[in-house]
Order: C-alpha cells, then structure tokens, then sequence
C-alpha cells in the first residue's frame, strides 16, 4: 500500500510542477488551484509514507528522483522543453538509483 501512495505522491508532485510551468510564473491563474492541491496533495500523501514506517531515505529518494525524471520527460512531451541525449542519460541514472535505493531500502 505504501508504493501505490507514493506512487500517488509522485503523480501529484508532477503535475503540481508541469502546472506551474503551464501557468507561465502564475500568470494564467487558472493554474493556481491545481498548482496548491496537487502539492499538497504530496505532501500529505508524502507524510502519510512515513508514518507508516517507510524509511525516509527510501521514500524521499525515491519520490525525488521519479519527480525530476518523469518531470522532464513530460516537459519534453507536453512543453516542448530541450532534452538531450546527455539529460536522457542522467534520467536512466536516476532510475538505476531509485533501484538500487529500493534494493538497499530492503536489507
């Protein structure tokens, strides 16, 4: 239950963020709304993790690196945002690392 929540946390975080960028620096405010709940949203679900015994290192580790990964392949997709062969390349690192923290998370 705890990696479908933080599975949910990510998916909030993410698009809080590419809301951000799609309200042009708070300009278009009818991101605003969408913006506040969906940070809230991960955070609380965030708090809700840990209090249910996952360890922070893991969580939080996890829960960054999958935001920043998935942020940018999406700000490519959807914005149009440079991706280079070198940012693809650090997301594949930054998966390998969200692995390996989950493999160490669990002995």
């Amino acid at each position: 239950m705890t990696w479908v929540l933080l599975a949910l946390a990510i998916a909030s975080e993410v698009t809080a963020t590419l809301s951000l960028r799609a309200s042009e620096g708070l300009r278009r405010r009818r991101w605003i709304p969408v913006i506040v709940i969906g940070y809230l949203a991960a955070f609380t679900l965030l708090g809700t993790i840990l209090a249910m015994g996952m360890p922070v290192g893991v969580a939080y580790g996890v829960w960054a690196a999958a935001g920043v990964a998935i942020t940018a392949i999406l700000g490519r997709v959807i914005f149009k945002d440079h991706f280079s062969v070198l940012m693809a390349i650090g997301v594949a690192l930054i998966a390998l690392g969200v692995v390996l923290i989950e493999f160490g998370g669990t002995h």
